[in-house]
């Protein structure tokens, strides 16, 4: 630690740090635009003025500016001397000069950094009275409103997209008193993280567009923390709500996880929540539909129990462990499916069970960036986990930081690192069926169906460890690259296998597990991490729950082994054909189910319940390193409409079964279930015993889930009653459902619903909250490993035989993703479905020259019992005989994944 002088107090702060990162780090206010603890200084704004002296005597010092001097022990500074305030007060007003002064007006009003420092500045009288440069906006597509009059050129948002994103659609333009921050025409932003630039801009220069269109000042909105369900790494995220509707998702800072970064499909994937036709009200559908009442429908279900003796219930991966759990008692274990199809539940166990029993390292996604080579084995992590991709950029560039150090450069001194960034990268090599996106930053890329990948992955694992079996049937090339990325593997610091799920291949897993192992094993002290990712929210969740495949829950059905099916929080026709849903779904009195979507299925079924979806509801979820992390309700749906009739899923299953039994209700709220379920499943024991249950106060209040500036409550129901209504109650959790509450940091607390401080109103105000600025949370991370620090078992090598090249008489169909339009529940929003691209068929561009395709071809085949007409579109890499189709959009069940097409052919229109 070293000792600086900040206005004759004395601090202890980093000496890695600038000045202003450990004067912000110690709780001193300093204004600033263009420094981020994410993007490092670059020193473009001046606004982060102080004065430093030589020595105590010295009473002139000299003005330097904070974000771009290294800490010094012993430094004697000033920050509330006259000359640094005049220097930073005129700096802002030159800033300003050509700003629109239209906070009344402006989206990031109340919201906004530049009016937190201005106020900072006590700057409140413009002298610049000629007239203002103006330009046009552009627009960049559905997301994101450009108003580049605001701009007071801090180059956080080219620095962001360019450097650190590595977008190439963005840029500056321009000189002098003219600069412009844009694309070179109009159009939509085409990284996936793009949605980012609206928190780190300063300004309002990006705004969201999805929160235009129903537009509140963030103190009239009610907020509480929540975990993004669109992907497996289940990113920290703020939610904000008003008259019953989500308004706004931002990022909520998570060190390990998400840090200050979210990717678009996070951000705006969030409007199905308010759909209007989503169910609200239970409903019998007999000869024809009738509404029911809360007691109603509880009857119905009851009798529907009482009908049927053998149920099968079909639980979600989607959904809660609460949600899940509950449906598990209510039909017993024996019964009870999780919904994973057979694929994806092998590739789920071989991955529970690497977290379980071997004692091989599982990174968070922040460590991810530490690693220097990394194997990325049958996966396209830029549109199935954007935000792991994001994480592999920045290993890939951290050798920069390296290198720099070895020069005494901090790592906050930006612009000597960008330099050496370019001719110097960590190793990436990926293994892929066709091109994906990373490969701009890979050192190789290898392009193969999913068993030559597999032969390859053996192969070095063989280079690793001779003891395994060799894999004779490679090239020379081949076997050469699979010594190379051996050996780079080996003299690594730190090597990370990244694989997953999406592929629905087991064998991959395996492989990718032979390859970990082996450096493990055969190589002291040498540190290696494993990444699995997973289609779903809460694939491991459901994993530890158990149950069987959905294909066995329906063959139990159809041999007449089980009478009815319960579908909680699960579309069937998003995993089988949809000639076996009609077929297992035309007896619909035999089917209930429970959702917060009007699925298909939910269509189709004799009795349904509306369920509250993540917004509405608080429980647990498990990301793909195995933290547990609890989700909160952000408002309660009644409070709008009493006649809503929104339950969790689990609350409607355990009355049903109390009621079917003749007990009493023993679960009346969520910390009763997490009781349950900690009693029967031992392992997720850590759940209760980290997480703060219902009971926590500080000073004897729950969290505030409004800013206490919030305005406006008697008018949110002013137009069902003009009487304020008292606020709802929340038994389920720590939070007010209100204002009124604490709202302040606290190492006890580390679920945060919004980011605010006295004087920062902005996502800066994030500061207030670490315990030293871009890193920890005073409270510490959120979540609770289920796996770490149990006792390990390191197993042998998974068996796995190398396969030899067949050339294959059928077409075979494998899956390609676009982060749009892989998750189930947006492919629900509008907005989202403006930027789903068409359904296309993939094909290699060898095969499409044999068949005579173009690229304005249409092609045409059945599978599945139904017929399918897509367009073309050409892989340079794809193999020989296999066709792309995009898995899990509608019409595109996972059952799809590994079946073969005889016959293939142009559509002559």
């Amino acid at each position: 630690m070293a000792i600086i002088y900040v206005d004759k107090k004395i601090y202890d702060v980093d000496p890695s740090d600038n000045l202003l990162q450990a004067c912000l780090s110690v709780g001193i206010n300093i204004p600033y635009f263009c420094w981020h603890p994410l993007l490092g200084s670059v020193g473009a704004c001046r606004q982060c003025a102080i004065t430093q002296y030589n020595n105590f005597e010295d009473n002139t010092g000299r003005l330097v500016m904070s974000c771009m001097t290294p800490v010094t022990n012993g430094a004697i500074l000033s920050i509330n001397n006259s000359e640094s305030e005049l220097f930073r007060s005129a700096i802002i007003e030159l800033l300003l000069t050509n700003h629109p002064h239209d906070c009344p007006v402006c989206e990031e009003g109340g919201h906004c950094h530049l009016q937190d420092m201005t106020v900072m500045n006590k700057h409140s009288i413009r002298h610049y009275r000629f007239k203002k440069r103006t330009h046009k906006n552009q627009y960049l597509g559905s997301f994101i409103k450009h108003e580049m009059n605001r701009c007071i050129t801090c180059y956080r948002c080219v620095r962001y997209y360019n450097d650190y994103a590595d977008g190439i659609d963005f840029g500056v333009y321009g000189a002098n008193n003219n600069i412009y921050f844009g694309r070179i025409e109009d159009g939509a932003l085409e990284n996936e993280h793009s949605g980012n630039l609206i928190e780190l801009c300063p300004t309002g220069v990006f705004t969201d567009k999805t929160h235009s269109k129903r537009y509140n000042r963030k103190w009239d909105m009610q907020y509480a923390p929540g975990i993004c369900n669109n992907c497996s790494v289940g990113c920290n995220i703020s939610i904000g709500e008003r008259y019953g509707e989500i308004r706004r998702i931002e990022n909520r800072y998570h060190e390990n996880i998400n840090h200050y970064l979210i990717c678009d499909l996070g951000r705006f994937g969030y409007l199905h929540y308010n759909l209007n036709t989503r169910p609200k009200q239970p409903v019998h559908h007999d000869k024809e539909s009738t509404i029911l009442n809360f007691k109603q429908a509880i009857e119905l279900g009851v009798t529907f129990l009482k009908r049927y003796k053998r149920i099968i219930g079909i639980g979600s991966t989607r959904s809660s462990i609460e949600n899940n759990f509950a449906l598990q008692e209510l039909v017993g274990e024996e019964n009870f499916s999780n919904g994973m199809c057979e694929k994806e539940q092998n590739c789920s166990r071989l991955i529970l069970n690497v977290l379980k029993n071997n004692d091989i390292y599982i990174p968070s996604l922040k460590e991810i960036e530490s690693y220097d080579v990394i194997l990325i084995l049958g996966e396209d992590l830029t549109q199935t986990s954007p935000r792991v991709a994001l994480a592999v950029r920045q290993a890939v560039k951290k050798k920069a930081q390296d290198i720099a150090s070895l020069y005494g450069i901090p790592k906050w001194n930006v612009s000597p690192l960008k330099q050496v960034v370019e001719d110097h990268k960590n190793s990436l090599y990926i293994m892929h069926t066709h091109e994906n996106k990373l490969d701009d930053v890979s050192e190789w890329s290898y392009f193969a169906s999913i068993h030559e990948q597999i032969n390859l992955a053996s192969a070095i694992a063989y280079e690793l460890d001779n003891t395994l079996p060799p894999v004779l049937n490679l090239n020379v090339f081949l076997k050469n690259q699979a010594l190379l990325i051996a050996n780079r593997l080996i003299s690594s610091k730190k090597a990370l296998i990244i694989s997953g799920s999406h592929s629905f291949s087991s064998s991959i897993i395996q492989a990718s597990i032979n390859i970990a192992k082996a450096i493990k094993m055969h190589t002291l002290n040498h540190h290696v991490g494993l990444t699995f990712l997973t289609p779903s929210s809460n694939t491991l969740g459901a994993a530890v729950i158990g149950g069987m495949s959905i294909e066995s829950a329906l063959e139990k059905f159809k041999q007449e082994k089980a009478d009815a099916i319960i579908f909680m929080e699960y579309d069937i026709y998003r995993f089988i054909s949809e000639y076996e849903c009609n077929f297992f779904l035309k007896n619909k009195e035999k089917i209930m189910t429970l959702d917060h979507q009007s699925t298909d299925t939910y269509k189709r079924s004799g009795l349904t319940f509306p369920v509250s979806n993540f917004t509405e509801s608080s429980g647990t979820i498990i990301n793909f390193e195995g933290r547990a992390q609890r989700f909160f309700q952000v408002y309660d749906p009644s409070f709008y409409d009493k006649n809503n009739s929104l339950f969790d899923s689990w609350k409607w299953l355990h009355f049903i079964k109390s009621k079917t039994n003749n007990v009493e209700v023993s679960w009346s709220i969520l910390d009763d279930v997490i009781n349950a379920y900690t009693k029967k499943y031992t392992i997720l024991k850590k759940i209760q015993k980290k997480e703060l249950d219902s009971n926590f106060r500080i000073h004897g209040q729950k969290i505030a889930r409004s800013p206490i500036r919030s305005s406006g409550r008697t008018a949110l129901r002013a137009n069902i009653d003009i009487h304020e209504s008292s606020q709802p109650k929340d038994l389920n959790t720590i939070f007010s459902f209100s204002m009124e509450g604490y709202n302040q940091p606290n190492k006890s607390v580390s679920h945060i619903p919004f980011a605010w401080f006295p004087g920062w109103n902005s996502p800066q105000a994030l500061n207030k909250f670490q315990k030293k600025v871009g890193e920890s949370l005073i409270s510490g991370d959120s979540g609770t490993h289920i796996f770490k620090n149990n006792e390990k078992i390191i197993e042998t090598y998974s068996k796995l035989i190398p396969r030899d090249f067949i050339e294959e008489k059928y077409w075979y169909i494998i899956p390609y993703y676009h982060i749009f339009g892989n998750e189930e529940l947006t492919q629900y929003s509008s907005t989202i479905q403006e930027n789903i691209p068409l359904e296309y068929a993939l094909i290699g561009l060898l095969d499409g020259i044999e068949l005579g395709l173009k690229k304005d071809s249409i092609v045409e085949f059945n599978c599945l019992n139904k017929d399918y007409r897509l367009s073309v579109r050409f892989s340079k890499h794809l193999n020989k005989k296999q066709i792309g189709l995009p898995i899990g959009r509608k019409g595109f069940p996972i059952s799809l994944v590994g079946k073969k097409i005889k016959f293939l052919q142009e559509f002559i229109r």
